[in-house]
């Protein structure tokens, strides 16, 4: 059994349509799998955190990083990846 490599992702901005799916379809081109997710709107701004197994061989963060923060700037979003080895290392202190 391989070990479980994760990510999360956060999404910050304007409320519009298709954010979900736009984030959604990155991760499916580049083989990362949705385990959890959470959004909300309040007073018309979009806020998504979602924690994403970015096992596969066919997944490079690098790659996945740079396609996410691309898709923010088109569509004036705030778009993070973070390696989950940083929050999992915060909790340990």
């Amino acid at each position: 059994m391989h070990e479980v490599k994760k990510a999360v992702v956060t999404v910050l901005g304007t409320d519009s349509k298709g954010i979900i799916a736009r984030v959604s379809a990155i991760l499916f081109e580049n083989d990362a799998n949705i385990l959890d997710i959470s959004q909300t709107v309040l007073s018309d701004y979009f806020n998504m955190v979602l924690v994403a197994d970015i096992s596969s061989a066919a997944c490079s963060f690098e790659k996945l990083s740079g396609e996410l923060t691309a898709l923010g700037e088109k569509m004036g979003l705030q778009i993070r990846i973070q390696r989950s080895e940083i929050f999992e290392a915060m909790h340990q202190v």
